[in-house]
């Protein structure tokens, strides 16, 4: 079975910068695509980027590009999401997320067959 495991979360202050990591064990990172979605208390779960590194495709919420980086270690299965100038609004659990295929439709969660538990990230002073 399948699984991700997400890690790196914390408190930070604003313009801060934390590193998140998705291990992903079951499945090749070069044949799916893995996504970074977060989710605010009475918000819906939102896409915060993706990366399919079969052909290096990468995909961005308006919102956080240039300040999120998000790369592929295929050695170590493990995806990471570089976040970089970290805003309060920011503030939200983090998921990772695997599906087989192209990037398309990449900010819809009900595309993803597999999700990591989540890890909370706090930006507040």
């Amino acid at each position: 079975q399948p699984q991700l495991v997400e890690s790196g979360g914390g408190l930070v202050q604003p313009g801060g910068s934390l590193r998140l990591s998705c291990v992903a064990s079951g499945i090749s990172l070069d044949h799916y695509v893995i996504a970074w979605f977060r989710q605010a208390p009475g918000r819906e779960r939102e896409g915060v980027s993706c990366i399919r590194s079969k052909n290096g495709d990468t995909k961005y919420l308006d919102s956080v590009k240039g300040r999120f980086t998000i790369s592929s270690d295929n050695a170590k299965n493990t995806v990471y999401l570089q976040m970089n100038s970290l805003k309060p609004e920011d503030t939200a659990v983090y998921y990772c997320a695997a599906r087989w295929g192209p990037t398309s439709n990449w900010d819809r969660p009900s595309w993803y067959d597999y999700w990591g538990q989540g890890t909370q990230v706090t930006v507040s002073s």
